[in-house]
């Protein structure tokens, strides 16, 4: 009673008044500080009981596992085998070590567990089996995941939702639909898993689709992941009309319903906004929060970067520092980033120099990237060498951003010699990288070594390497028109022609220099 009241002081006094303890009474005030996440408390009660059983196992196994402990919770499962010299589990600790398997992505130790589960004659009900397919899903194993989901004879939405998922996480986004479209009965969780799936695989407009098809069918209704999920797609699609409705429906949900906007629906708003571009409506909600967490503050400060407002980004930097929030690895991309488009060199380095010395923050290559770009942006060239040369002994791979920053700086500044050398870094990197080429040809076009560009160029073609088609694209009245270099094929481009065409006359009667816009 005064564990469950949380009275743990209590409960530890009617424990030690007992004249006798049985491993009932061990179990219990092990439970009691095990759910309360005092876990040192825990061990040493663990310690002193002087026939632990499987329940007492269970208690530590299982609580450590909701506690996010995944590790402690396999080694106390260890322990107990060692102390029985055979496998010894039952139903409760088959669901808490396979759920620590799945979230440390442990695929063979999950195997083992799961062999030795059928070995010792394990009755497998429905919530066994869901703790399987969820767990082979996040170790990435849909094949395991499916031959288990085929294996069962009832299957509830949990078992449906799990598949989904699994195909979702693994990128088999058809195969995601297809277990989705069979479902005999849905809810607002497996609709939210499907549309999550495609927004994470790039696949945006299918998500929003989706949604859109959701909210059709009427029977259920968004929850906050599914707005999560929709926000992030129009973040990524920067379809900032559709988002801004999305904010309109959330408020009108949540005034109707007397419920509260989560953290996590805050941030995504935040999110949106600033890869939109609406840098005060994003700042409206961060203030409008009833507490930031470091990835409001994270999102704000690289929103601002990333749109320019490089000052303003600083100063919420420092505010943040001010409100004792510690910064982390994310937080000095975007105030580096902040430094690159201010052009704040100095102030960047020292960032740089404080990131392990103020903040005990480990630099990532990704922060050295930005810096060698801002100083290319000044043409310290040697500056940025020495930089990469001194960098901390990454994996090469992760080198690719800062020769790949070197390169562009060298374009810019016509530095052909060490253009050279960044792109034979770049090219033993990544090989089959076909935009180093084209950038290194028109680097050599650039210092008229024509020879040298059409060198480049050939070996393209002899490897069968092809520039991806860079596009962009407009949102209008809630529709996204999409455009590629050369493109004659959109519905409205004879329309679109007659307009600039008047548009260059204007500038031409402004007196603006004329140009031949269009060909």
């Amino acid at each position: 009673m005064y564990s469950k009241f949380n009275s743990i002081a209590c409960a530890q006094k009617a424990f030690d008044d007992l004249p006798v303890k049985n491993t009932h009474s061990w179990n219990t005030i092990i439970s009691a500080y095990s759910q309360m996440g005092r876990f040192v408390s825990a061990h040493n009660l663990f310690d002193k009981i002087p026939e632990p059983n499987l329940v007492s196992y269970n208690c530590l196994i299982s609580s450590l596992r909701n506690h996010g402990f995944y590790r402690e919770s396999m080694s106390v499962f260890r322990r107990m085998q060692e102390q029985y010299n055979f496998v010894f589990m039952d139903e409760f600790t088959f669901v808490s070590v396979v759920g620590s398997c799945a979230c440390l992505g442990a695929l063979e130790l999950l195997r083992q567990v799961h062999g030795v589960a059928l070995v010792i004659g394990m009755k497998f009900n429905i919530a066994l089996y869901n703790a399987l397919i969820d767990a082979y899903g996040k170790c990435g194993n849909t094949n395991n995941a499916f031959l288990v989901f085929n294996q069962m004879v009832e299957r509830d939405v949990v078992s449906w939702t799990s598949m989904v998922v699994a195909y979702a996480k693994a990128s088999r986004l058809e195969d995601a639909y297809w277990v989705f479209n069979q479902m005999p009965i849905k809810n607002t969780v497996s609709w939210s898993a499907l549309i999550a799936g495609f927004a994470q695989n790039g696949r945006g407009d299918e998500a929003l689709d989706l949604f859109v098809q959701m909210q059709e069918e009427g029977i259920f209704q968004p929850n906050a992941f599914t707005y999560v999920s929709v926000l992030s797609a129009c973040a990524d699609l920067a379809l900032h009309d559709r988002g801004k409705l999305l904010h309109g429906c959330i408020i009108r949900r949540i005034n109707d319903e007397s419920e509260k906007i989560n953290v996590f629906l805050f941030n995504a708003l935040i999110d949106m906004y600033c890869k939109c571009g609406d840098m005060k409506s994003a700042r409206t909600v961060f203030e409008g929060m009833p507490e930031n967490d470091i990835v409001s503050w994270n999102s704000l400060i690289t929103g601002f970067a990333q749109n320019g407002n490089g000052n303003e980004s600083l100063a919420l930097f420092k505010r943040m520092t001010e409100a004792s929030v510690k910064p982390n690895h994310v937080t000095f991309l975007g105030v580096l980033s902040a430094c690159s488009h201010t052009g704040l060199l100095h102030e960047g380095l020292q960032i740089l120099d404080s990131i392990v010395k103020d903040y005990d923050v480990i630099p990532r290559s990704d922060h050295y990237t930005i810096l060698i770009d801002l100083l290319g942006r000044k043409n310290r060239l040697m500056e940025a060498i020495e930089l990469i040369d001194r960098a901390p002994n990454y994996n090469e791979l992760n080198r690719v951003g800062m020769w790949g920053a070197l390169l562009g700086a060298c374009r810019i500044h016509g530095n052909l010699e060490l253009a050279c050398r960044a792109s034979a870094a770049l090219f033993e990197l990544e090989p089959q990288n076909a935009a180093r080429h084209v950038m290194l040809s028109n680097i050599y076009a650039a210092a008229g070594k024509w020879d040298d560009a059409r060198q480049v160029r050939a070996r393209m073609e002899k490897e069968g390497l092809m520039k991806e088609v860079a596009y962009s694209w407009v949102e209008v009245r809630n529709s996204r028109h999409q455009f590629v270099a050369k493109d004659r094929f959109h519905w409205e481009m004879e329309e679109i022609c007659d307009l600039l065409d008047k548009l260059a006359d204007q500038m031409k009667d402004a007196g603006y220099l004329s140009y031949d816009l269009i060909e």
